[in-house]
């Protein structure tokens, strides 16, 4: 069996450290797994790239997991949906943790087009629309309505970074609930 680290190697690890609260560092990284930084680079990108890749491992199934356990159709399930994952990101010490050591790095990474996670909510809220929304319901063309959808979740998941009030996930069902009109 060949025990030689690859780049899921390093992935699992910066993920276990993620989930631990810890600061993934490039240089920590390569010495834990046993290569150089430049393989390491090679391999996962920048730290913005892994740090992508890490979140989008955990909010994914998140994403899907609440939407699953959400009673109710249309509007309503989508809203009720959104504001739950925004509760348990927001009760994820991991996530906050993550938000108060790097701020700046963290709005960067979660909230522009720097990465690729931002695109890859749209796309999830897209297809949550897609499942549970009738075409004709909709306020908006679905594109522009997924990353509006991604936007309030942000506002009001990342509010303590943003304005420095304290996050209100809550109002995450009542904004789409509103904007879905459900």
């Amino acid at each position: 069996m060949d025990n030689r680290p690859d780049p899921l190697t390093a992935f699992k690890v910066a993920r276990r450290w993620f989930k631990a609260g810890e600061r993934i560092e490039m240089q920590e990284l390569a010495a834990e797994i046993g290569v150089s930084r430049a393989t390491l680079f090679r391999w996962v990108g920048s730290r913005d790239a892994l740090l992508t890749e890490v979140l989008w491992s955990l909010a994914q199934p998140t994403l899907r997991d609440v939407v699953a356990a959400t009673p109710g159709e249309g509007g309503a399930k989508v809203a009720a949906a959104l504001g739950r994952f925004a509760e348990v990101l927001h009760e994820a010490e991991y996530f906050r943790s993550f938000l108060r050591r790097e701020p700046e790095r963290a709005l960067r990474v979660l909230t522009t087009r720097a990465g690729s996670l931002q695109g890859r909510m749209t796309a999830a809220m897209q297809e949550l629309l897609e499942r549970h929304m009738d075409p004709g319901a909709l306020p908006m063309e679905k594109p522009d309505l997924a990353y509006l959808l991604v936007r309030v979740v942000e506002t009001f998941l990342y509010t303590d970074i943003i304005t420095g009030e304290e996050p209100d996930p809550a109002k995450v069902h009542q904004a789409v609930s509103a904007l879905l009109r459900a």
